[in-house]
């Protein structure tokens, strides 16, 4: 039986290169000071629906709500194997937190149509919350699985997976449809096919014409580059929250009682140090004092 799969995948900074300048004064992730990259657990939530594409028949939508750069993840998705792909962009959905965020997904979802499974990464690693696939179910009003691990059986209207717990697995049975958290340590992500690369390489949306004409100027006009794309397929849909039929109030800032109250710089200082000789008697001498302080023993 094939199964009509979603992904929800994000765009984050790359929180290995935190500067000061992360934080805008408002409390929010500045992003434009931060490189961004695909967030890893939704890449093991993607790995996952592939799977059941390959097994079961069906496909994989996979989706992502932030700016025009955020379409560098769903190419990302395309070189993997996905079928097809949506943008949520607006500046209406900016400064959301968790509760508008799930929100806007949740309208988009709908906007599909009927989905068999909805997959998401545990967490994002900007946020670190686990609160939006949770609250995406809840607003879809539908079963979910947290944690999960691995799909022990997929059949007919239900399915049964295994969870990864603090301290042991659980498996548990649920009927579809259902959405899932996913965690690393549910498999490794398939890397990007190089024959889908050269097949995707000009999927876009039209947010990026202007960049996109500026490398290939060849297709001389923004109408000329469109068509191109319509041709073939490669031009990624970009949806609004119009688009998605989003009560305006529920999204970004507006719709988001989460607030920063105050953000805190800390700066680490090196304190008392202390330089010791590369030779055989500053090194006892070294062992002698860690001793005396019952450090070492």
């Amino acid at each position: 039986m094939p199964y009509k799969s979603v992904v929800l995948v994000k765009q984050v900074p790359d929180t290995k290169n935190i500067t000061g300048e992360a934080m805008t004064p408002e409390g929010t992730i500045n992003r434009a000071a931060l490189p961004a990259v695909f967030n890893p657990e939704d890449l093991n939530a993607l790995e996952m629906a592939l799977e059941v594409r390959d097994r079961h028949g069906g496909e994989v939508t996979v989706i992502t709500m932030g700016p025009p750069g955020a379409a560098e993840v769903l190419r990302e998705s395309l070189f993997r194997g996905a079928d097809k792909v949506v943008l949520l962009s607006d500046r209406r959905f900016a400064g959301a937190d968790t509760l508008a965020t799930s929100y806007a997904l949740s309208c988009a979802i709908k906007k599909l149509g009927q989905v068999d499974l909805v997959f998401c990464g545990r967490q994002a690693i900007d946020g670190d919350t686990a609160q939006v696939g949770p609250q995406t179910a809840e607003k879809l009003d539908m079963p979910q699985i947290t944690y999960a691990e691995a799909i022990v059986k997929l059949e007919g209207g239900s399915i049964i997976a295994r969870r990864a717990l603090d301290h042991g697995t659980e498996i548990v049975k649920c009927s579809l449809p259902c959405l899932l958290t996913v965690v690393s340590s549910a498999n490794e992500p398939r890397p990007a096919s190089v024959r889908r690369r050269i097949e995707y390489k000009f999927a876009a949306t039209s947010l990026e014409y202007k960049s996109l004409l500026a490398r290939w100027p060849s297709f001389g006009t923004e109408e000329a580059l469109d068509a191109f794309l319509e041709q073939r397929a490669l031009k990624i849909p970009v949806w609004t929250a119009t688009d998605i039929g989003a009560e305006e109030q529920k999204l970004g800032l507006p719709g988001s009682p989460t607030q920063v109250y105050k953000v805190n710089f800390v700066v680490l200082e090196g304190s008392e140090s202390k330089v010791v000789d590369p030779t055989s008697d500053g090194i006892k001498a070294l062992i002698q004092e860690l001793m005396q302080e019952y450090i070492v023993g």
